[in-house]
């Protein structure tokens, strides 16, 4: 039997002895219940029961505790808890995996909070699953796109515009020099603007882009639906030339994710929409940290992360902290690419590039584009002249200085940020 392990981490809060509430959730998540029963032998605890592996106590929130917890409020305490998870349990599977860390957890009422904030995984789950295809330079490659950030935007206004509307934007984005289009989260196969129809007259506009300069930008084209669905419309996708899917994680699943990644002949890109319903509490849910790592492994070439002054609930430091995990090597899988969203513009670049310290990243601006004063072709040139200063060392007035397009977003947009 492998004595591989998955080691869990979390945040509780609890009005009993942290170490006893620590043994209720490792016990309720393995070989426990309620009671001692007769055949949870100490043999089939030694190999199946999740063991503690550290509990450091840290301070309380103040956050009001959880609907149905038990104890004295007063004697709530809160603590970093690790708990280590015998692989042979539920093997290298992702969703049998999020049974044990991620389950039935949450309704303990011992707890008065519990959130899983962070993974460590074994090797075994690279083995079974391969992670994203394309990743950054896959990426990179098929946009065209081989230094400097890439600079994308998403169709607005996001749902409304007919197939032929959609159609004549792309073209004017195309025209502009923008790497990536998506469509918005909320159009992907309804009546007034079906999947193919956007297909069919998205896909010519690109084309003829790309025979008469030789490049064609990426358009993701949202395929969320049901998971049998996923391939046909993938396929539809591919067959007119496209070179992007996207697909809402937390609509179709991991396990959806992952059935399209052993189907696309195109990189994935993941929205996270949804992602708030079970992150945004810090009494409750999955943190962004272990969330991307199943996303990534799921087969993810492009991942949201949110950008730093966004129009959002999360701090600059929390986005930063997410691009950076999103960044970070897991399991020798393939890059995934950190895709920096919500309320992105030019006057961000320089603050963004200083925190992150990388091109390798897909910065998406709707309004930012779309919004400017001087229509969507000057937005984006406000965005490339202001990642290509930064990424030159210039300062952010030498870039206001060059760029007419930057200055003018500004005077919208502004201030911008050192």
């Amino acid at each position: 039997m492998s004595a591989a392990h998955v080691v869990a981490t979390y945040i509780i809060e609890t009005s009993l002895p942290l170490r006893q509430a620590a043994e209720v959730l490792a016990g309720e998540q393995s070989t426990g219940t309620f009671v001692r029963v007769e055949r949870e032998s100490d043999d089939v605890r030694r190999q199946f029961a999740a063991q503690v592996e550290s509990l450091e106590e840290v301070p309380l929130t103040g956050s009001s505790p959880l609907p149905g917890t038990v104890g004295d409020p007063a004697a709530r305490r809160r603590a970093v808890l690790r708990l280590r998870f015998p692989l042979a349990n539920f093997g290298p599977s992702l969703p049998n995996l999020m049974a044990a860390v991620a389950g039935n957890l949450f309704e303990i009422k011992e707890l008065a909070a519990i959130k899983l904030i962070d993974l460590d995984l074994p090797p075994a789950f690279a083995e079974r699953y391969s992670g994203p295809k394309f990743g950054v330079e896959g990426s990179r490659r098929l946009m065209g796109r081989r230094e400097g950030a890439m600079i994308g935007t998403i169709v607005k206004p996001s749902i409304g515009l007919t197939p032929d509307q959609l159609g004549e934007l792309v073209g004017e984005l195309a025209i502009a020099g923008v790497d990536f289009i998506k469509d918005d989260e909320l159009q992907a196969n309804g009546p007034h603007a079906p999947l193919e129809a956007r297909v069919n007259a998205v896909m010519p506009v690109l084309q003829r882009h790309a025979d008469r300069t030789g490049v064609m930008p990426m358009y993701a084209f949202n395929i969320t639906d049901d998971i049998g669905r996923l391939e046909a419309n993938h396929d539809l996708v591919v067959a007119a030339g496209g070179t992007c899917v996207m697909a809402c994680v937390n609509l179709v699943g991991f396990a959806g994710i992952e059935f399209l990644n052993r189907h696309t002949e195109v990189p994935i890109h993941g929205h996270r929409t949804m992602l708030g319903g079970i992150m945004r509490s810090d009494q409750v849910g999955i943190g962004f940290r272990a969330w991307q790592k199943i996303a990534r492994l799921s087969g993810t070439d492009h991942l949201h992360t949110n950008g730093i002054s966004n129009k959002f609930y999360e701090t600059d430091a929390e986005v930063l902290d997410s691009i950076s995990a999103v960044r970070e090597p897991l399991l020798g899988i393939t890059p995934t690419v950190p895709v920096l969203s919500s309320g992105q513009w030019g006057g961000l670049a320089h603050a963004t590039y200083a925190a992150v310290g990388t091109s390798d990243v897909l910065v998406l601006a709707g309004g930012g584009i779309h919004g400017h004063p001087d229509g969507a072709a000057a937005g984006v040139e406000s965005m490339r002249a202001a990642w290509a200063s930064a990424e030159r060392g210039e300062s952010l007035h030498t870039a206001l200085d060059e760029s007419a397009a930057l200055r003018r977003a500004v005077e919208l947009f502004g201030p911008a940020r050192v």
